[in-house]
């Protein structure tokens, strides 16, 4: 018997079945109606990226406007983390609005994203922790550690919510 693990993307928004320019033939549509996607906004995974980004803003706020003298670079790669988090997961959701994916084809979109999310969440995990650690209950510190918790929380739920991860068991006989 062998064990093979498998990823497969629950909500996958990289194209049509049919293709890129499935809807190319169409003459009574508009030209902008191809480019955004008025019905993306509304979608479960586009409200949990409104949330990520709005959680790791107010961390960023949080930690940026306490005044803070120790531990010069704790708090300095916590708002490194969570700016870079921000970028990402705002350019991830311009993508998606806009149908980038349609157009830069070559980009393998879902895997970039969960690799986005897999290293992020990861990285934000261990900025929440320091900051926490090393908050000295300085209430604008913990509040952006708390933040970055929630952060770190929604992350981990659209990890969860997009992706299926299965252990597929598979014989190698050929039993008929």
């Amino acid at each position: 018997m062998s064990h093979g693990a498998g990823l497969v993307r629950t909500t996958c928004s990289s194209g049509s079945a049919l293709g890129p320019r499935a809807g190319a033939a169409q003459p009574s549509a508009s030209p902008l109606e191809g480019l955004l996607d008025p019905s993306y906004p509304r979608t479960q995974a586009a409200l949990l990226k409104v949330a990520q980004m709005v959680t790791l803003l107010i961390a960023f706020i949080c930690v940026r406007s306490s005044p803070w003298t120790k531990n010069y670079s704790a708090y300095s790669y916590f708002e490194v983390v969570t700016i870079c988090d921000l970028i990402m997961i705002l350019a991830f959701y311009l993508v998606h609005l806009f149908r980038f994916y349609r157009v830069l084809t070559c980009i393998s979109w879902p895997l970039s994203e969960l690799l986005h999310y897999l290293i992020g969440t990861l990285l934000l995990l261990i900025a929440s922790i320091v900051a926490a650690s090393k908050s000295y209950n300085q209430s604008g510190l913990v509040a952006g550690a708390i933040f970055g918790f929630m952060a770190t929380f929604l992350c981990m739920a659209s990890i969860w919510l997009s992706y299926k991860i299965s252990c597929v068991t598979q014989s190698t006989d050929a039993a008929v």
